[in-house]
């Protein structure tokens, strides 16, 4: 079975480069005990703020993983900062896990098809959740966790980090001010670049029934987005689109000329499509040999083999509550990674233009250079710098630049605001809104879950006939 992982942000695929410094003096007591359901890559962000800043506020007790290679990677890495010993489980032995161990709370990374039973067990065996996005792979194990949150009572927070990063944030005041009037329409255009976007399709990612495709698994970031920046509610979705590029009969299937670009990397040695697990120390720990011998996961797959199933170029029509209109495309195949957003209102129009990354480009060595942000000349590109960009011009004024305010870390100082959030909730309201609960992630999926039926069907789609219980 693939590994319990979720997607790499567009941060570095690394492990820290020093390990989190424990915190000073003894920890106090009553701190809340987490199980970490899944050991992927995309655990370290949750595994490194319990072990770092957020050490005071709760301890791993318990790691809930089928690789036990994995889970030891985890184990070690913990162990080396705050001592102990940390017991792995099998999957099966959720329930066992949360009673032998004492467990307060669970975080779960796993893969996204099997969110809805492990979110849905945690819950019924008395204890709170913390699921990364998506909240279910498709719309019955959305249910699931639906009928699980109503029986039991119990706390579950979905983490969209991208509700934290400062430029979205900024958006949000713009329009929660009403400076541009009622919302009308939105227009969202994402791209994800042949490094990022690529590789969703070397991956357990490439099979649709594992994440709902990327409409579910990726977009619900977006959607999520889109809901909470207009503060409205989906109702009605019509999706296009489909696998074009990646896979065995994609754009690389016949007449197609490598550009001059591509073929200098080849000259080089370098193959542009291949991620080379074995030229970084994280992933070939977490993904290499050891761990391919247990469940035989291969993390780095062709892009072009035959019998992928998500789709890689997707465009919808959302209508929302109140008539308010959005407009999405996403693209995972693009030669630069960012987003723009275009906000309609009554009396005026706000802009978002984000550059993640200009361009994909390659070190000496033959690797692609994963964390742009500390290249200088990134940063310095006359035609597409990394950076942020917000526009705001009502109705016959001229338009205004509104600063934004970065923090560090990943996603302009988003995510170690999320972690706060999660793990050491301020008292005071957050007059933005950004913590996600149950209700906000199966809201954000459910416009992937009737864009994936709208592509079955060819018809518009309510989001009501899907019956998700909200």
């Amino acid at each position: 079975m693939p590994e319990p992982t979720t997607e790499p942000t567009t941060e570095p695929i690394t492990g820290p480069t020093r390990e989190p410094e424990p915190p000073s003096g003894p920890l106090p007591e009553g701190r809340r005990r987490y199980a970490v359901v899944g050991t992927g890559h995309r655990a370290s962000m949750y595994i490194n703020a319990l072990i770092g800043t957020h050490a005071p506020d709760g301890e791993i007790v318990a790691w809930v993983e089928p690789n036990p290679v994995r889970a030891a990677v985890y184990e070690a890495r913990v162990a080396a900062a705050l001592g102990g010993v940390r017991p792995v489980y099998e999957p099966d032995d959720l329930e066992k896990a949360i009673a032998e161990q004492s467990v307060d709370r669970v975080i779960v990374t796993s893969i996204d098809r099997t969110h809805g039973d492990l979110v849905t067990r945690a819950l019924r065996a008395g204890v709170d959740v913390v699921v990364e996005k998506p909240i279910a792979a498709h719309a019955d194990q959305a249910r699931q966790i639906v009928d699980a949150v109503a029986e039991t009572g119990r706390d579950l927070v979905t983490t969209f980090n991208y509700r934290y990063s400062p430029r979205n944030s900024a958006l949000r005041e713009v329009i929660a001010s009403g400076e541009i009037g009622r919302v009308l329409s939105v227009h969202f255009d994402w791209a994800l670049d042949t490094v990022h976007g690529a590789d969703y399709f070397r991956r357990w990612h490439r099979e649709k029934v594992n994440n709902g495709g990327l409409l579910v698994h990726k977009s619900s970031h977006h959607f999520d987005l889109v809901n909470w920046w207009i503060d409205s509610v989906p109702q009605r979705v019509f999706a296009t689109g489909g696998r074009r590029f990646y896979g065995d009969d994609g754009a690389h299937e016949s007449g197609y000329e490598a550009t001059d670009a591509e073929l200098a990397l080849h000259e080089r040695g370098v193959d542009p499509w291949q991620l080379s697990v074995d030229k970084n120390e994280w992933l070939s720990r977490l993904y290499g040999p050891q761990a391919q011998a247990v469940d035989g996961y291969v993390r780095n797959r062709s892009v072009f083999d035959a019998g992928i199933t998500t789709e890689d170029t997707l465009g919808l029509v959302v209508e929302y509550e109140g008539g308010a209109l959005l407009t999405y495309s996403l693209t995972a195949h693009s030669p630069w990674e960012g987003y723009r957003v275009v906000v309609n209102g009554t009396r005026g129009r706000a802009e978002l233009e984000v550059v993640e990354r200009g361009s994909v480009e390659f070190s000496a060595d033959g690797a692609a250079i994963l964390d742009p942000s500390a290249t200088e000349v990134f940063a310095k590109d006359p035609v597409r710098p990394i950076g942020e960009r917000l526009v705001v011009q009502r109705h016959w004024e001229r338009a205004e630049e509104r600063p934004i305010v970065r923090g560090g870390g990943g996603h302009g100082g988003g995510d170690a605001l999320l972690l706060a959030s999660v793990f050491a909730p301020s008292a005071e309201p957050d007059p933005l809104g950004r913590a996600a609960g149950y209700v906000d992630g199966v809201r954000a999926s459910s416009v992937g879950y009737a864009g994936n039926r709208s592509l079955e069907t060819g018809d518009p789609v309510r989001i009501k006939d899907l019956n998700l219980g909200i």
